[in-house]
């Protein structure tokens, strides 16, 4: 495909390679507790290194594929829909081989390589969020050309995928809220306001409600989805399917 690259490891500098281990360091702290076990088992799955920017051919992609089938692919940066979801479809996860500078510790305007790998790699380990991710893909691909269907299934990625929470049982054995998107994930600010502040509502997954929902993508978000389970997204595909195409049709 054209838009796909190689990753040039060896022209990572000392300082990217201490930007990397800063920001990894800093989440690590952050995430327990907070962060689903589904993300924190992968993070050991994947072997994720701490002290490195992971190589996707040695480090990420020998451990990833024999998991799940899916394996991380370089890209240059932002693609276009259809190269986007046909990786997807073919479950190859893209992600950029660029790494934020010191000055954009917490905020830039496009994903690096540390919101894409770290973000959303070690969920990839979980076979359901897997095959969400395929079926999701697949759907984009039939409804390409269509504007208005793909900016509906961009907010249920992006509610899903990047800025996702879960309900799991914590270590009382009461359900708790945890987070599973990439998007968040990968923000030390988000991480906390996500599950601790008042301001953003919280509300269950609903299909039909986040399919119309706009998103913001220059401040944190004023509301979440939380899901019970990753096979509940699994399960949702074919209602994802129909409500899509009756909104379509209303339009």
């Amino acid at each position: 495909m054209q838009c796909l690259m190689t990753q040039n490891y060896a022209l990572y500098t000392p300082d990217e390679q201490a930007v990397w281990r800063l920001l990894f360091e800093r989440q690590m702290s952050r995430l327990p507790g907070r962060a689903s076990q589904a993300y924190m088992d992968g993070i050991v799955a994947t072997g994720f290194p701490n002290a490195a920017i992971p190589d996707f051919e040695k480090d990420l992609n020998p451990r990833l594929l024999p998991l799940t089938g899916w394996r991380v692919v370089a890209v240059p940066g932002l693609i276009g829909n259809r190269e986007f979801f046909e990786l997807m479809a073919d479950r190859q996860f893209p992600a950029t081989t660029w790494v934020r500078s010191r000055d954009q510790l917490d905020y830039l305007p496009e994903p690096d390589m540390f919101h894409d790998t770290f973000g959303h790699v070690p969920v990839l380990t979980n076979q359901s969020f897997c095959d969400f991710l395929a079926a999701l893909s697949r759907m984009a691909l039939n409804h390409v050309d269509h504007e208005e269907a793909i900016e509906m299934i961009a907010r249920l990625y992006w509610y899903t995928v990047e800025f996702g929470l879960i309900r799991e049982k914590g270590p009382s054995g009461r359900s708790e809220l945890r987070i599973y998107g990439g998007g968040i994930l990968s923000s030390p600010g988000e991480t906390i306001y996500a599950l601790e502040s008042d301001i953003p509502r919280r509300t269950n997954y609903d299909v039909a409600t986040l399919l119309q929902t706009p998103y913001v993508i220059d401040r944190f978000q004023e509301q979440y989805f939380v899901i019970d389970s990753y096979e509940q997204l699994y399960e949702s595909v074919p209602e994802i399917e129909q409500q899509l195409e009756r909104l379509l049709s209303v339009a």
